[in-house]
């Protein structure tokens, strides 16, 4: 079984997170998956990227089952996360460099650093069951995925801040009020909603759509994210071997059983 689902429709190339027995959480196999699909798809200049997922949530960040397994030393947790969160930010400037208008389908809730590919996403359809939660200080990491690369610049930092500082749940009404989502709707319409929109792109001049990517994600303000995004993630690394953290995993995984 693929990880990441490749579907192509009416001249657009659809994503589809496939581990949904885990939430679709993160792993390095699922993200390696991810971005050698992101590459393949610039190849062939679809009309729009479409990112979605299959199962009932779009993903619950990294698996923390998978940091609990590489807890047997210090410097392999490091190395693994190291990987883990580069690989992750490694898919989120694939994504603001891709060419086509990127979208991004949430039929379910995002949490953790799979927030970030709901960030690098020009426009974006919402169940109205979804949300987006941060929670990493319930388990004690540093936000990574862009929570404070992006998300500042999108929401203002006061709100980013707060959202961050007391785990707060946003909701798919809150997440489009914020500009986080394009349109919210039932379920069973999020993907006719992502259809519609690729009909329209597909109408217009694809040049148009490239240089207006081009211009918004230039290059000194791609450099600025890959830099926010690097301190995120040395930041992850510093706290993500601490013995308080190791515990904050340890309990989250008790109460998510």
């Amino acid at each position: 079984m693929t990880l990441v689902d490749t579907e192509h429709k009416d001249g657009a190339i659809w994503l589809y997170l496939n581990r949904p027995a885990r939430h679709n959480a993160l792993t390095q196999p699922l993200l390696d998956e991810l971005f050698a699909e992101i590459r393949l798809a610039e190849g062939k200049k679809p009309a729009a990227l479409v990112l979605s997922a299959r199962g009932r949530s779009f993903s619950t960040g990294g698996d923390i089952n998978g940091f609990l397994d590489h807890a047997g030393s210090q410097d392999q947790l490091v190395s693994y996360a190291d990987k883990l969160v580069g690989s992750l930010h490694d898919i989120i400037l694939s994504l603001i460099a891709f060419s086509s208008p990127v979208l991004a389908a949430v039929g379910g809730p995002v949490t953790g650093g799979s927030t970030g590919l709901v960030l690098a996403a020009d426009m974006v359809a919402m169940s109205k069951t979804a949300f987006i939660q941060p929670y990493y200080s319930e388990v004690g990491f540093a936000p990574d995925g862009g929570w404070t690369a992006l998300m500042p610049e999108k929401i203002g930092t006061a709100k980013a801040l707060e959202i961050q500082y007391l785990n707060t749940r946003i909701s798919a009404e809150e997440a489009q009020r914020f500009g986080l989502a394009t349109h919210v709707c039932a379920p069973s319409d999020v993907e006719p909603k992502i259809a519609e929109w690729v009909t329209g792109i597909s109408r217009r001049f694809p040049q148009t759509h490239v240089a207006t990517r081009q211009n918004v994600w230039d290059e000194p303000r791609r450099q600025l994210v890959k830099e926010r995004l690097d301190r995120e993630k040395a930041r992850f690394l510093d706290l993500i071997a601490r013995p308080e953290t190791l515990a904050g995993m340890q309990e989250f995984t008790k109460q998510s059983a």
